[in-house]
């Protein structure tokens, strides 16, 4: 009876609760990076983050210091009459050197992942300072704990606030650069430092009003001192002040251990929602790595995945650049099952509707609304140029942004997205799109000249006509859905007709008409059909050989292939089913530029491309474009063991899948939406092994459930366990750090 009871509870934990068996803690401390000499730099150091408040560590080069970074991802310029890249851009705050009594000989660092918390030691002439760094999860604040020896009981702290112009007018002085530098920048006004009640205050005011507040205070006892930094920042008003001052006036050391604890709590509820075991430990790493990062920079309420994350410094980018680099930041959120970090994006376009329609001009505001290369967190940036009788009419940022939209809606099924927020936007993007729209001869539509992202312009632009056809595709789609009546229904199935098809030459996709690819080039939006849109796929006949053609052409011209250039192969190599070949450039990307910690550099940081690599690893293991989904679609051949749990897909299912010497042994489905669902597999003559759910084949390798919402279904092939999800085995653990 009790072995009937016990295999009865096996199986309810199974089907309700999943099948992941995880230490957790120690899972996550084999992801862990590990420095056993100090970093000097950005792109050396651990970082930590709350969505918002950011810090990293390091020693500051050429002194004998340990630098304690402060940045906020919501301090930005707002200058009224200058909307440019320098008048709206983010502003770096400033840092704290810890000085020690003696001379820094060498220290280590440990960024435990599990707790979102850094460690380390500091060694020098006269001993050593233990150290412990994290910015709290559900507070504003960034706390530096610090102990010391008898010889170092002396050490100091004190803080240096940072000029705040422009990061892309001080990196032009910095490296002596005339194309960044312009000449008729204005300063902001200096920074004012101040003591007032046992607090320590920065205020930086801004030339149009408002200002950011840094407000610092050290709790210190004998060899002890505790650091307890807060931020904030406020435009127009300047009450940014009180707010910083308010959260540090009654804080006690006593209230530290009860922040801590909410912290830890907040990530150890994180991490759980979807798990991830690969047979190659250093991708793993990799993977967990980006997981974390996510959640650092960006959260509901907080800043928005920009190029460097909370983590400002010097960059010719300090702000929303969305010709690729925000778009591919916010694709690992969705098959990670960690939605909420993709809400920022919803709300930046839900709360700054007006500023996109201002964004296109005067003429056109009242249909129309366009996003511009790059602008601050409210998208509010220079002019989109028209097509056809303006250079550089990049038009198709904003239709790229409502395909994450999109993604965020069919990962959800949360139709308020598509209702108030996708619906409105799409439908303006897509009609900037419409008066620049000619027909041929042969009835056959064509779009003027617009910009291919930083190659050149072209009419019939593929960017511009991929976009403007999934556009037109999923306004149908959302209507429908919606049940609207729109007056462009019409118009948008008349574009779906008629639209010219992609140009394309003996080495696949052009840029637009008349105009080869003939040159190296980062970008790969000449082949946003293929990925991550999907318009061409392997279900049709000839598109996988006209997409491999294509990419091989686009990476055969070297020169300016560069780190998001692999992780873009990746994903389309992925969408062509071909893991190997997938997985060949994601290593691509380990081998050309990244970073110790996992960050990465061109030109200046910008964080999107590791980033989009945890999207390389989900398009391995898991796709469901095109309302299939499509378990290991794409693994690499040399991963025989692959175990993840809760992924999510389009349709709001949880997908649980694992590997064991090559062979898929189970897969398990949770519907969370109701959504029909159809299952493309590997498995051979897969069974129901535990869920009420039918199984019916519909073709090769693929099979209908009828899963209801809430419902859960674990498939087997005849004859095998259901399997228990867990990590798997690989060689070596923390790869990442300075070793």
């Amino acid at each position: 009876m009790k072995r009937l009871l016990l295999l009865f509870i096996t199986i309810w934990c199974i089907i309700v609760c999943g099948y992941c068996q995880t230490d957790w803690k120690n899972f996550m401390s084999k992801q862990d990076m590990i420095w056993t000499r100090l970093p000097q730099t950005w792109y050396e150091a651990p970082f930590m983050g709350n969505g918002s408040m950011g810090t990293y560590i390091c020693k500051e080069p050429n002194k004998n210091a340990i630098r304690v970074d402060v940045n906020n991802s919501m301090v930005h310029d707002h200058r009224t009459k200058d909307n440019d890249i320098y008048g709206r851009c983010r502003l770096l705050i400033g840092y704290f050197l810890l000085h020690p009594a003696g001379e820094i000989q060498s220290g280590n660092m440990r960024l435990d992942l599990w707790n979102a918390e850094t460690t380390g030691c500091v060694r020098t002439t006269l001993g050593e300072i233990k150290l412990k760094a994290y910015v709290t999860s559900e507070s504003p604040y960034i706390i530096v704990e610090a102990e010391a020896t008898k010889g170092e009981k002396n050490f100091t702290w004190k803080f240096y606030p940072e000029k705040t112009d422009s990061p892309r007018q001080l990196n032009a002085i910095r490296i002596k650069s005339k194309n960044h530098f312009k000449k008729d920048y204005i300063s902001n006004p200096a920074s004012q430092l101040y003591e007032r009640n046992g607090l320590n205050f920065c205020w930086q005011p801004l030339l149009d009003g408002g200002g950011t507040a840094t407000v610092w205070k050290e709790i210190r006892k004998d060899n002890k001192s505790i650091l307890v930094i807060s931020n904030a920042h406020s435009f127009p008003e300047t009450d940014a002040l009180q707010k910083a001052e308010t959260a540090l006036v009654s804080l006690q050391e006593i209230d530290l251990l009860s922040l801590q604890k909410t912290h830890r709590d907040w990530w150890h509820n994180y991490y759980p929602l979807s798990f991830v075991s690969l047979p190659d430990k250093k991708i793993e790493n990799f993977y967990w790595a980006q997981m974390y990062k996510l959640a650092s920079a960006t959260r509901i309420g907080g800043g928005l995945l920009d190029n460097s994350g909370p983590w400002q410094v010097l960059t010719p980018w300090p702000n929303a650049w969305w010709n690729l680099n925000v778009q591919l930041s916010y694709w690992p959120v969705y098959a990670a099952n960690r939605l909420e970090l993709g809400m920022p994006l919803v709300d930046v376009v839900k709360n700054n509707f007006d500023n996109l329609i201002n964004n296109v001009p005067e003429a056109y505001r009242k249909d129309a609304a366009a996003l511009p290369v790059c602008t601050d967190f409210n998208l509010i940036g220079v002019d989109v140029r028209v097509s056809g009788s303006e250079k550089f009419a990049q038009v198709g940022n904003l239709p790229w942004l409502c395909h994450n939209l999109w993604l965020q809606y069919r990962f959800s099924m949360n139709e308020s997205i598509l209702r108030n927020v996708l619906f409105p936007t799409l439908r303006r993007a897509i009609n900037f799109y419409i008066p620049f729209l000619e027909e041929d001869e042969q009835g056959i539509l064509h779009l003027k000249e617009t910009y291919s992202p930083e190659y050149g312009s072209a009419k019939d632009c593929n960017y511009d006509i991929a976009l403007l056809r999934w556009g037109c595709q999923t306004l149908l789609k959302a209507s429908q859905i919606l049940s609207i009546k729109d007056d462009l229904i019409p118009k948008w199935q008349e574009i779906i007709e008629k639209l010219t098809d992609y140009p394309q030459d003996e080495n696949g996709m052009m840029i637009g008409k008349d105009v080869p690819f003939s040159k190296s080039h980062r970008h790969y939006s000449h082949l946003l059909m293929f990925y991550p849109l999907y318009l061409l796929n392997i279900e049709q006949n000839e598109s996988k050989e006209l997409l491999e053609k294509s990419v091989e052409h686009w990476l055969s011209i070297p020169g300016n292939i560069l780190g998001f250039s692999n992780t873009g192969a990746s994903s389309l190599y992925a969408a062509a089913g071909e893991g190997d070949k997938a997985l060949e450039k994601l290593k691509g990307l380990f081998a050309l530029t990244l970073r110790p910690n996992t960050m990465y550099m061109e030109s200046g940081p910008v964080i999107e491309t590791p980033l989009s690599g945890a999207q390389c690893i989900h398009d391995m293991l898991l796709q469901s474009w095109g309302g299939k989904i499509r378990v290991f679609p794409a693994v690499p051949s040399q991963w025989k063991d692959v175990q993840f749990q809760d992924l999510r897909t389009e349709g709001a299912f949880l997908v649980s899948a694992s590997r064991e010497g090559g062979k898929t042994t189970g897969i398990r489905i949770k519907s969370l939406a109701g959504e029909p669902c159809i299952l493309r597999t590997d498995m051979v003559n897969p069974i129901v092994k535990a869920g009420n759910v039918t199984l019916t084949p519909i073709g090769r390798g693929e099979y209908s459930l009828d899963l209801k919402k809430g419902e859960s279904v674990v498939l087997t092939t005849a004859g095998d366990a259901i399997p228990v999800i867990g990590p798997v085995d690989g060689q070596g653990q923390n790869f990442f750090g300075l070793q």
